[in-house]
């Protein structure tokens, strides 16, 4: 379902955040926002050293709970730029991190859910893994797309956190790209998504100091909203471009997204690959809209397509598989070397196979 439309006039404003943070001044353009550019191909660490896949047989989908502190504190030690994640805001209005919008557990075997949203933060740190060893979390369990109910079991567990002790306890010059977490299948009034995002504002403005920052949404007025309330950090929209419909067209295509970041003011676009692989004309329009544009999703592991990315244009990934892919970036911007000891020479296409690669793509990934 769409979101309500907001007006400017509906939500308060929060007059004492920081006029001038360093993001804008020295990891991004000296301008601002209106001047906003990303200087350099950024790796974004998906969840932080990546997303848990409980159903994967693929280790790497297991290695640190995803969204934690011992997860992000794993990927501040690659050389990433970025780390993504999801916040919500509890019924007392306390912002935590946690992508499923709700939590299950179970209790004398009984499975029970609780959206994040409703219960409060003392509760929802009560779920996992403790941080005092001596206490017992409740259960805490997982639902899976296909609707099962599992363990959500990891290789390295941590506990559950909230947004401020992300920035308290994670290296400070690792960035954050702040996802602003909504349910797509409920309508929220102005009043209520202000009260969601004004308290995750509050905490940016208490503890982000130098950090870079940027947030992204996948609700259209959220993100639209987020800039009103700041015009200090950047604000990226989240769309599935076009690979998934929904009720509210804005989020259904690239064209759409570019039209809601020039009205809204919006910095740039985060959008599936797929979505991009589909449509790579739509990267030109983009750029001469003058909005900076990367991408998430799992052909994000795969480090050619990485590269074609980065030879189209495209200004940041957002990856599970950090180790790799790091590295296969870091490999990606070393200087062409043409010496026959080489082993892993660079692609090196012309302008006209490029041309036709793009061609090709979308007609290789339309289903």
């Amino acid at each position: 379902m769409s979101l309500k439309a907001i007006h400017v006039t509906e939500v308060p404003s929060l007059d004492n955040f920081p006029e001038n943070p360093s993001l804008c001044a020295s990891r991004f353009s000296p301008g601002g926002l209106s001047s906003f550019k990303i200087p350099k191909f950024l790796v974004v660490g998906h969840r932080g050293h990546g997303m848990n896949m409980l159903q994967s047989t693929d280790p790497r989908f297991s290695a640190f709970k995803e969204n934690s502190i011992l997860s992000f504190n794993a990927a501040s030690k690659l050389p990433l730029d970025f780390i993504e994640f999801d916040v919500q805001v509890t019924r007392d209005g306390c912002p935590v991190i946690f992508h499923d919008d709700f939590i299950y557990s179970e209790d004398n075997g009984v499975v029970y859910e609780k959206r994040v949203t409703e219960v409060s933060s003392s509760e929802f740190m009560s779920y996992g893994k403790q941080r005092e060893t001596e206490k017992s979390g409740k259960p805490l369990l997982r639902k899976t797309k296909e609707g099962k109910i599992l363990k959500w079991c990891v290789q390295q567990d941590d506990s559950l956190c909230t947004l401020q002790e992300a920035f308290e306890k994670v290296e400070p010059k690792l960035g954050f790209n702040i996802e602003l977490k909504l349910d797509d299948n409920l309508v929220y009034s102005s009043d209520h998504l202000s009260r969601l995002l004004l308290p995750i504002l509050q905490v940016v403005c208490d503890y982000g100091k130098d950090r870079p920052i940027i947030f992204s949404s996948f609700h259209p007025d959220a993100a639209l909203l987020a800039r009103k309330l700041q015009s200090n950090y950047p604000v990226f929209f989240l769309t599935n471009g076009g690979t998934q419909m929904y009720y509210d067209v804005r989020r259904n295509s690239l064209e759409e997204a570019i039209k809601v970041c020039v009205e809204g003011g919006l910095q740039g676009i985060v959008s599936e690959v797929k979505g991009v692989f589909r449509n790579p004309a739509a990267v030109n329009r983009i750029k001469e809209s003058k909005l900076s544009l990367m991408t998430y999703g799992k052909l994000n592991n795969v480090a050619e397509a990485v590269y074609m990315q980065h030879l189209m244009g495209i200004e940041g990934v957002i990856v599970d598989h950090v180790e790799e892919m790091t590295e296969a970036v870091r490999e990606m911007m070393k200087p062409s070397n043409r010496d026959a000891h080489d082993t892993k020479p660079k692609p090196n296409f012309s302008e006209r196979e490029l041309s036709f690669l793009l061609k090709l793509i979308p007609e290789l990934i339309q289903h």
